[in-house]
């Protein structure tokens, strides 16, 4: 039964298919499924079962070779024209948005983008980051819907991605030089809202896809991992991944009670192939069940 479990996820995974629940929810963690296989290689061994050492081998081969990172790590060969610190975090119903702010304050951002900032955390930011953080594009909503773009920079809104939770998306003015920002955050793949994170996950893709050259930064809360083949999609249109430029791809951002002894990354910050990623950090902030994500990125001119 073990065997045939991860199996299962083991070859939805070979197959670049997300299929469906459970299987689109334990392939977010699939590093983990190395514990129930390696059970069921000794239990093999003690029952002198020789077929199933050779599937437990097998799948743990397997486990073994997609634990590697994914995506493009190459960098930017242009002269250096600006450094950045952005950051991005879900503050859970804005539960987290008290420990966010003096994080904002210590770190020096540039660029920050909130997921999960309903009214209440809105109004805060507003109040206590109006003045260092003069432009902002936002969807004002209660509860998970709400989420902002705060910024140093100067800032042209646009159109955004749709989806059932806010993804505001602007333009910021680096230095006179135009960068795209889209926040993210689609639907979780819980039970019965596959489809709806697939299709969401898959305009964010669009999104990524369409940037027509210019520099862009698609940041927040994915709720996938890079063993979730509707992410793969969205490196694949030629964004880097900064945890996987600086070493941390499989750091977990969530869930933040069990942190980092237990999780997934599911917090990102990716980048366009203008960028290389000079640091990355995780921080612990109380109220939320993610971690936030900090990255100091420079952006390069085109080679």
């Amino acid at each position: 039964m073990l065997l045939a479990g991860t199996s299962t996820v083991v070859a939805c995974r070979a197959a670049g298919t997300d299929a469906l629940t459970p299987v689109t929810q334990l392939l977010a963690f699939l590093p983990w499924l190395l514990v129930p296989t390696a059970l069921a290689l000794l239990l093999a061994l003690l029952a002198r079962w020789r077929p199933g050492m050779v599937w437990a081998l097998l799948v743990l081969a397997f486990l073994a070779w997609f634990i590697e990172p994914y995506g493009k790590v190459d960098e930017p060969g242009g002269t250096p024209l600006a450094e950045l610190r952005v950051l991005t975090s879900n503050v859970e119903f804005g539960r987290g948005t008290a420990a966010l702010v003096p994080e904002i304050r210590r770190h020096g951002l540039d660029i920050v983008f909130v997921e999960e900032c309903e009214y209440a955390c809105q109004a805060t930011l507003r109040r206590e980051l109006g003045t260092a953080y003069p432009y902002r594009q936002a969807v004002v909503a209660g509860g998970s819907q709400g989420s902002v773009v705060l910024s140093r920079l100067p800032l042209t809104g646009t159109d955004g991605v749709k989806g059932e939770m806010g993804m505001p998306g602007a333009i910021a003015d680096v230095r006179g030089h135009d960068v795209r920002l889209q926040l993210a955050h689609p639907m979780p793949p819980l039970p019965g809202q596959v489809g709806v994170w697939r299709r969401e996950l898959g305009r964010l893709r669009s999104a990524a896809a369409g940037r027509a050259g210019t520099p862009m930064i698609l940041a927040g809360d994915f709720n996938a991992s890079q063993d979730h083949a509707a992410f793969r999609r969205i490196l694949d249109t030629g964004l880097r991944d900064t945890a996987r430029l600086a070493d941390h791809d499989r750091t977990p951002s969530w869930p933040a009670r069990t942190t980092p002894a237990f999780g997934v990354q599911i917090d990102h910050v990716l980048v366009s192939e203008d960028f290389s990623a000079n640091s990355v950090r995780f921080l612990d902030l109380a109220g939320t069940d993610h971690r936030a994500l900090l990255v100091d990125i420079t952006l390069h001119r085109r080679g």
